[in-house]
């Protein structure tokens, strides 16, 4: 896997919307605190657009979107917030600068859509909190971020879940995965990537327990999980019952559809304590009490 070149000082960000809409004072703090990083946030002419939902028509956001993976002097790409809206523009990117210059894609939800793609040109990007969520985002969210893209040592120990099938031994693998209804979206695409002896990355949000199921065996029909080294679930936002009961939980129903390692409790997805990750680096998992987690 290629890594983008680290952030030093002064370097320009691009700082842009492929989905939701959004305004401008829902991104003061973020912008306020890429300053601080000593970086320079450039803003995407049709960043703060609106189209229904959208931030922008396809044309608007893929224009912006387009312009900052083509601008060299644009060192990573901050997405402003997810939604839904990057599935309607990705087949009509030009990916031939940003595979010859590659650049960091920072984001997580509907972003997990570019981290799929952009790991199939074997280029690492960064799953982390979305610039409009800085506000409510716990200090060590954002400042992993600013570790992983300046190019320092992250690793994560975090208390073991009761939930977890895992003895403890050392499992080392590539990481991929995200948002689990985008992976769900894209199975057949050519965003979809290949799972086998990797390990797997899912978090999701307001999804009904029988949805969370389908989406799982679906998956599981394609193929997709054939070959995993292990799974590592973030936070499962809100996945709650429908009228009439499924009879699992979300916990019972990831342990049902996987036969590797499965380590629960991960801090990365819908919560406030959204550490970031670096999808595509190989990471060494270990520990029993304690889970350790080492991007290497």
């Amino acid at each position: 896997m290629t890594t983008p070149p680290f952030l030093k000082t002064n370097d320009k960000v691009g700082i842009i919307s492929t989905a939701k809409r959004t305004e401008p004072h829902e991104i003061e703090q973020g912008i306020a605190t890429l300053k601080r990083w000593g970086v320079e946030p450039v803003i995407g002419r049709n960043a703060f657009n609106e189209y229904g939902f959208l931030a922008g028509t396809d044309a608007e956001r893929l224009s912006d979107l387009q312009q900052m993976l083509d601008d060299e002097t644009i060192k990573a790409i901050f997405f402003i917030k997810g939604g839904y809206g990057t599935l309607r523009i990705i087949d009509g990117i030009d990916w031939t600068k940003f595979r010859e210059d590659p650049k960091w894609l920072v984001g997580y939800s509907d972003i997990t859509l570019l981290h799929c793609h952009v790991h199939n040109f074997g280029i690492e990007s960064l799953h982390a909190v979305m610039l409009q969520a800085y506000p409510k985002s716990t200090p060590e969210s954002t400042l992993t971020i600013r570790t992983a893209l300046f190019g320092e040592s992250l690793h994560y120990e975090i208390p073991a879940h009761p939930q977890n099938r895992y003895t403890g031994e050392v499992i080392e693998g590539t990481l991929v995965g995200g948002n689990l209804s985008m992976l769900y979206a894209i199975v057949g695409s050519e965003s979809d990537i290949e799972m086998d002896g990797k390990i797997l990355f899912i978090e999701d949000i307001d999804e009904y327990l029988y949805h969370y199921d389908r989406m799982l065996v679906s998956l599981k029909r394609a193929g997709k999980f054939k070959g995993l080294k292990a799974v590592i679930v973030g936070q499962m936002v809100d996945i709650k019952e429908s009228t009439l009961p499924w009879g699992k939980n979300d916990f019972e129903i990831t342990l049902e559809h996987f036969d590797c390692p499965v380590i629960f409790d991960i801090p990365a997805g819908h919560v406030p304590d959204n550490r970031a990750l670096i999808m595509g680096r190989d990471i060494r998992i270990s520990g029993r009490g304690t889970i350790k987690t080492y991007f290497l």
